[in-house]
């Protein structure tokens, strides 16, 4: 097989799709009476996605709210609720835009990857609907009987970890970031200023207003993918 020359990232939440996966399915859950009070519930998840715009929020404390979460059900009531989830909030919210913009850099022979801070319980379904081979996801930690502890696994993929988290990726397939001659990264947060400094390509996807003022200033693409849906 040829080593391929162009590499294409891409965030997920509010980038490929037009919402937080992780924000919805906290108020999945919420509003299902699984977490709890409902209306506390979803007041604290408003606050955290609150916080994670600001990037005042730390992968810890991140980590902390959802994956707590999965403490919540056991392994098979999970995989239930992760059906209805997908069914009801995510496959309804998978827009042609995003799917054709995939399908460009994979047809054009490009390594493709989902990069993204949310968890990789909650994306995995996500990344397999949406055609990609490759995740890398924060990783939550199970225990010996396959529950979920609550606690993150290894370096998770927010902020600077993402970073990390490629460049590990690519080792493990025998390639280096420098390797590409052309590499992408889509993104719509500011979290994500580290990643997309290092791509040749950073494109500034549903950009929030910071990045957009950010990607003006310093000359990148501003895409616009969702651009119909009004708010």
């Amino acid at each position: 097989m040829n080593t391929p020359t162009q590499l294409a990232l891409f965030d997920l939440d509010n980038t490929l799709l037009p919402f937080d996966s992780d924000h919805l399915w906290a108020d999945f859950l919420a509003r299902t009476g699984r977490a709890g009070d409902p209306v506390q519930a979803r007041a604290r998840n408003d606050e955290l996605l609150r916080r994670y715009n600001e990037g005042t929020l730390s992968a810890q404390e991140a980590a902390d709210v959802m994956l707590g979460l999965l403490q919540l059900g056991t392994p098979e009531e999970l995989v239930h609720w992760q059906h209805d989830y997908m069914q009801e909030v995510i496959l309804p919210g998978i827009r042609p835009v995003a799917q054709e913009l995939i399908a460009r850099h994979k047809n054009q022979g490009a390594l493709c990857a989902i990069v993204t801070s949310t968890n990789a319980f909650v994306t995995q379904p996500i990344a397999q609907a949406l055609g990609f081979e490759h995740l890398i996801a924060t990783v939550p930690e199970r225990d010996a009987h396959g529950r979920y502890t609550g606690r993150m696994q290894g370096t998770p993929a927010f902020q600077a970890g993402k970073v990390l988290r490629v460049r590990a990726w690519l080792q493990g397939l025998g390639l280096r970031l420098e390797d590409f001659a052309e590499s992408w990264f889509y993104s719509d947060s500011m979290n994500d200023l580290p990643l997309l400094e290092v791509v040749t390509q950073p494109v500034a996807t549903n950009p929030s207003p910071a990045l957009r003022e950010l990607a003006l200033h310093r000359g990148w693409q501003v895409l616009d993918l969702f651009a119909d849906i009004k708010s």
